[in-house]
C-alpha cells in the first residue's frame, strides 16, 4: 500500500539526515532511466496531497514525453519504509543523450549515490561509461540495476544459465570501471556484490525486480521469470506484486547509499577546495543544521510565474524566507524568497530546509549554475566550490532569426534566459551580420533548443543549416613580434606557443584554474607539466578556452596600471583567432617586454588592445597555425555479418576504427569520427546493419581538421562569415 506523507512530515524526516539519501539515476540513453523513476514514483510517498494516486513523471516536459528522451534533470522527493522505519529519498533522474551530459555533471554534484541503469541486452554503452566516470569523479557510489530483462526471454529466448551468464558479464565490466576509475580508497569498497544485494535485475517497465537476497528470501529465481512470460500478462502482473521494483530498489538505496552527514565526509574535501578546519569547513563536513549557510548551485530553471529558480544542494546550515545570503561567485548579496522542495514539475513551500537536503530557493535571480551561496556574515571567509567540468563542449551552432521580426526583442531575452537554464548552450552575436547564433553540444541539442524557445517563450524561430564549431590553434613556438599602438607611444613584445598536452589536460580536469594561488598553480605545472616554476609562477590568467597568458618582463613602469587592458585585449584575441574567427585553444601567449606611455591619455584601450592583439596574431600566423575539429567516439555494437559494411563508412567519414572486440552475441566495434562527419551518421549505419546495430556517440577530444583540407575548411568559413576567402598575412599585423 502506498503511504502519503505532506509536506511537514517529510521536512521533519528531512532534519533527520539517517533518514536522507540523495541519489540519482544515470545510464545510456534509452536504457530506461525514466520508466525506472516513474515506477519508484508510483511506488513511493509523492509529498503532496494535491498529487496523490495520480501518475507523475519526472519527464514533464511536452518535449520530453513526445521523444521519449529525458532533456532535463527532474527532482523528486520520495518516501519509502524499511523494517518500519521512514526516510525520504531525495531523487535526481538525469538525460542519458550525449548531448545532455552537463546537466549529468551538475546533478552529480549534489548527489551521494547513483543507480546505473544498464538495458541487459545492450550493456555497458559509451555513455554508461562517460556518466558512471563523472560520478566516480565526484565521489557519488555506484549501485547497478540491470534492467529490460524481459528483452533476454522475449527477444533471446534465453535459458537462465544464459541469463545468468549475461548478469555477470555486465557485473564485470561495471567492476572493472570501478576499479579503473574510482580513487584508491574507495575502489574495494565500491565493487558491486550481487550476493550482498548491491545490484537488482529486473524490468522496469513491467515493474518487477529483485536482487538476490530478495530472490532468496521470496523464492524466486529467474526459471520462475521465464514461467512467468510464457504464461502471459497476468503471471508477469502477479510477479509485479510478489517482487516490486520500486522495493528492491530503494531498499538498495536506503542500505548502500551514505547518509549526507557519513558522505560530506568524504566529499566535501573533494568538491571543496576550502580550508577544511575552518568553520566553514566543519561545518559542512558534519552537515552541520546549526552551521552557517552553505548552498551550491547546480541548476537554474525559468518559471513563468516565480521567475528564476535556484535548484541545488545545502551542505551545512538552514535557509528560510527573509535570510540574506552572499553569492561568491557573482559577489553580490541576495535575499531568500522562498524556499521549497521538488516534486517533478512542481515545488511545495517549505518553512525551513535544512543542511543535508536538495531544494529550490527563490530570490536569487543574479545566481547561475555552480554558484556557491553563503550566509552573508561569512561571505570573507567562504572559499567557492570547486568549478564543474564538463566531459563535453558545444560543438555545433546555427544562426536564429526570428519568423516575425516584430518578436526580436522577445527572442534576445529567450536567449537569455535559455542560456541562464542550460550554460552547455553558448549565445553569441555576430558583430557583422547582427545574427544570433547558438552553439550547442550537437544538433538534438540545439533542436531541443528550438522546441523550448517556441513551446515555453512562445517565439517561432527559423535556423541555418547546424555548423560545426572549430578551435584555432598552433604547432609550433614563434619568434618574439612587436604590436605598436596606433598612436605608435605603446609596444609589447609578444611571442606565442603550443601548450603541451599534459597543461591542455590538467586545465580540462580542474587541477590549473585563474583564481588558484599562483604557488600551488606553478608546483602542479612544474611537477605534472614539466613547466619552469618561475615561468609557471609569472601566469596572469588561466583562460577558460584552455589558453595561458604569461609576464616574462621585469620591472616595467607603468605595466600594473595596464595590466587589466591587456588581459582584455587577449580575451578578446582569444575568442576569434586570425585564421577564421574561430575560438583559440591551446596556446600560451608571452609579453617580453613593452614600453607603455606614462600618461593615461596615451595608453587607454583603444591604443592597447589593438596593439596586443596584432603581435598575438602576428605570432600565431607565423607558427604553424592549424584548425582544430571537434572528434566524437561512436561505439557500436552489431551482428559480424554487417561489420564490412560499416567498417566502409567509418572509413568513407575519415573516421578511424580503434578496436574490434566480441561482445556476448555481437560484436563491439569502438571508432572515432568527426563531428562534421556525423550528421546523417544514423540513417547510414541503419541502413547497412539493416537495423540491427545500436550504438553511442560522445565527445572525445579536439584535433587538428588534416592539412589537405584545411585551406578549403577556412575558406568555407571565412565565406560563410562574410570574410574575405584569404586568410591575413603575418605582415596584416605588423606596424610599419
Amino acid at each position: 500500500m502506498v503511504k502519503y506523507k505532506m509536506v511537514p512530515e517529510i521536512l521533519k524526516m528531512m532534519g533527520n539526515l539517517d533518514q536522507v539519501r540523495n541519489i540519482g539515476i544515470i545510464a545510456h540513453v534509452d536504457h530506461g532511466k525514466t520508466t525506472t523513476s516513474d515506477t519508484l514514483l508510483a511506488a513511493a510517498g509523492i509529498i503532496s496531497q494535491k498529487v496523490a494516486g495520480e501518475a507523475l513523471a519526472t519527464d514533464y516536459l511536452e518535449v520530453e514525453q513526445k521523444r521519449g528522451i529525458t532533456v532535463k534533470a527532474a527532482n523528486v522527493s520520495l518516501y519509502h519504509e524499511v523494517d518500519g522505519k521512514s526516510y525520504v529519498i531525495n531523487l535526481i533522474d538525469t538525460p542519458g543523450h550525449v548531448d545532455f551530459t552537463g546537466k549529468v555533471t551538475r546533478s552529480l554534484r549534489v548527489l551521494d549515490g547513483a543507480i546505473v541503469v544498464v538495458d541487459a541486452v545492450e550493456g555497458i554503452m559509451t555513455q554508461t561509461e562517460t556518466v558512471l566516470r563523472q560520478a566516480l569523479e565526484e565521489r557519488v557510489r555506484p549501485l547497478l540495476f540491470i534492467n529490460k530483462v524481459d528483452r533476454l526471454i522475449k527477444e533471446l529466448k534465453y535459458t537462465p544459465q544464459q541469463m545468468q551468464q549475461r548478469f555477470v558479464e555486465i557485473i564485470k565490466d561495471i567492476n572493472k570501471l570501478i576499479m579503473n576509475q574510482a580513487e584508491p580508497e574507495f575502489r574495494d569498497k565500491w565493487l558491486l556484490d550481487p550476493a550482498k544485494g548491491q545490484v537488482a535485475f529486473g524490468s522496469a517497465k513491467e515493474k518487477w525486480g529483485f536482487t538476490i537476497p530478495v530472490s532468496a528470501k521470496k523464492g524466486i529465481n529467474l526459471s520462475h521469470v521465464i514461467d512467468a512470460y510464457n504464461k502471459g500478462k497476468e503471471a508477469i502482473e502477479e510477479l509485479a506484486k510478489e517482487v516490486p521494483i520500486a522495493n528492491s530498489l530503494l531498499d538498495m538505496v536506503i542500505k548502500y547509499v551514505p547518509n549526507p552527514r557519513e558522505a560530506q565526509k568524504y566529499r566535501i574535501p573533494k568538491i571543496w577546495k576550502g580550508d577544511i578546519n575552518s568553520t566553514i569547513g566543519k561545518a559542512m563536513l558534519e552537515a552541520d543544521p546549526n552551521g552557517p549557510a552553505v548552498m551550491l548551485i547546480n541548476d537554474m530553471r525559468v518559471d513563468p510565474h516565480a521567475g528564476l529558480v535556484a535548484t541545488g544542494r545545502l551542505f551545512s546550515g538552514y535557509l528560510e524566507s527573509g535570510k540574506e545570503v552572499w553569492l561568491v561567485n557573482s559577489k553580490v548579496p541576495q535575499k531568500i524568497l522562498q524556499v521549497s522542495l521538488y516534486m517533478g514539475p512542481t515545488r511545495e513551500v517549505a518553512d525551513r530546509v535544512v543542511a543535508g537536503n536538495i531544494l529550490a530557493v527563490l530570490g536569487l535571480d543574479k545566481a547561475r549554475a555552480g554558484e556557491t551561496v553563503v550566509d552573508v556574515a561569512y561571505k570573507d571567509e567562504m572559499a567557492p566550490f570547486e568549478r564543474l567540468h564538463y566531459v563535453s563542449e558545444p560543438v555545433v551552432t546555427v544562426a536564429v532569426e526570428p519568423k516575425n521580426t516584430k518578436d526580436l526583442p522577445k527572442l534576445i531575452e529567450s536567449l537569455y534566459r535559455l542560456s541562464i537554464e542550460d550554460p552547455n548552450l553558448v549565445v553569441k552575436i555576430n558583430e557583422e551580420t547582427g545574427e544570433y547564433l547558438l552553439s550547442g553540444m550537437g544538433p538534438l541539442h540545439l533542436e531541443i533548443a528550438m522546441t523550448f524557445l517556441k513551446d515555453n517563450y512562445g517565439v517561432e524561430v527559423t535556423t541555418s543549416p547546424p555548423v560545426i564549431v572549430y578551435r584555432e590553434s598552433i604547432r609550433t613556438t614563434s619568434d618574439v613580434f612587436e604590436g605598436k599602438s596606433p598612436n605608435k607611444h605603446n609596444k609589447f613584445y609578444i611571442s606565442v606557443e603550443p601548450l603541451n598536452e599534459e597543461t591542455i589536460k590538467l586545465i580540462q580536469e580542474g587541477q590549473v584554474f585563474n583564481d588558484q594561488d599562483f604557488r600551488d598553480r606553478a608546483k602542479i605545472l612544474r611537477d605534472k607539466a614539466g613547466w619552469d616554476y618561475d615561468e609557471a609562477r609569472k601566469i596572469w590568467l588561466v583562460e577558460d578556452n584552455i589558453n595561458i597568458f604569461v609576464d616574462k618582463t621585469s620591472g616595467l613602469q607603468y605595466l600594473r596600471e595596464v595590466k587589466d587592458t591587456i588581459l582584455q585585449a587577449f580575451r578578446l584575441a582569444m575568442k576569434e583567432g586570425p585564421l577564421a574567427n574561430e575560438p583559440v585553444r591551446g596556446v600560451k601567449v608571452v609579453l617580453h617586454d613593452a614600453v607603455i606611455h606614462e600618461d593615461p591619455a596615451h595608453r587607454g584601450p583603444a591604443q592597447i588592445y589593438p596593439a596586443v592583439r596584432n603581435a598575438i596574431f602576428a605570432g600565431m600566423l607565423s607558427a604553424k597555425p592549424t584548425l582544430l575539429e571537434p572528434i566524437q567516439k561512436l561505439d557500436i555494437r552489431l551482428p559480424m555479418d554487417y561489420l564490412s559494411g560499416v567498417t566502409a563508412i567509418i572509413t568513407k567519414k575519415r573516421g578511424k576504427i580503434l578496436t574490434v572486440a566480441e561482445a556476448g552475441d555481437l560484436t563491439r566495434v569502438i571508432a572515432e569520427i568527426p563531428v562534421a562527419e556525423s550528421f546523417d551518421l544514423a540513417s547510414e549505419l541503419r541502413s547497412v546493419t539493416a537495423g540491427k546495430a545500436f550504438w553511442g556517440l560522445e565527445f572525445s577530444r579536439w584535433s587538428p581538421v588534416p592539412d589537405s583540407l584545411l585551406m578549403d575548411v577556412v575558406k568555407k568559413i571565412r565565406e560563410r562569415k562574410g570574410l574575405p576567402l584569404e586568410p591575413p598575412k603575418v605582415s596584416d599585423f605588423l606596424s610599419p
